[in-house]
């Protein structure tokens, strides 16, 4: 069944530019796509490096809009960057990526080529109704690899177990293993225009092309 995501009134008074590319499908989650890292590494960190050059880090589309929406939510994101920022900042680095698992993996490649901040869910792991919101004074959760993570002030999503991710680090209770069936992706947006709904649409053929997704649904909350 789809799930159902709403944006929270108070997120949306904050920055009204606030939407949420949604990906929900089937998928034998795999170890590597050779396939993938070929193009990653042929085309897409050339492409982030020529970016860099251009704009800075800080001031790359979608990344710069992501930067503003933290500030008007309370959080600072030089501290706590926007997921999108700190792979790319690997990139120019010369560091790369981590290998994860073949959806995690696309989900880092939209993130790359969009900007824009990606999380990928377990869908057997969060409830029915989802919202998207601004995280709540002392909120934390177990972050992937990671301790607790102070989600206070971040975008954060949560269903009525609370919240379950973030457009920073994610948490680990519905982290994608090669035990998933079913996968939300979620493109987390907070600029104006178009660009969403062309990161959906390539985001579902990399899904389908990488990961072997299938039964791909995809709609906008917001």
């Amino acid at each position: 069944m789809r799930k159902h995501l709403a944006i929270d009134e108070e997120m949306k008074a904050k920055w009204p530019d606030t939407r949420v590319g949604c990906l929900q499908y089937r998928v034998k989650v795999g170890e590597k796509s050779e396939e993938l890292w070929s193009y990653l590494k042929k085309d897409i960190f050339k492409k982030t490096k020529d970016d860099i050059f251009d704009y800075g880090v800080t001031d790359i589309p979608n990344i710069k809009e992501s930067r503003a929406a933290y500030r008007a939510f309370g959080k600072d994101p030089s501290r706590y960057r926007v997921s999108s920022e700190a792979l790319i900042r690997r990139i120019g680095q010369g560091k790369g990526l981590y290998q994860v698992n073949t959806v995690v993996d696309v989900n880092n490649l939209i993130s790359i080529r969009s900007g824009f901040s990606v999380g990928s869910y377990d869908a057997a792991r969060i409830g029915e109704e989802l919202t998207f919101r601004i995280g709540r004074e002392g909120e934390t959760y177990k972050g992937i690899g990671k301790d607790q993570v102070n989600i206070e002030h971040l975008p954060v999503l949560a269903d009525e177990a609370g919240a379950v991710g973030s457009s920073t680090s994610d948490s680990e209770r519905a982290m994608i293993t090669e035990e998933a069936q079913e996968v939300l992706t979620l493109i987390y947006s907070f600029s104006p225009g178009d660009e969403l709904e062309r990161a959906l649409e390539y985001g579902k053929e990399y899904l389908e092309k990488y990961a072997g997704a299938s039964d791909v649904e995809s709609w906008i909350a917001g």
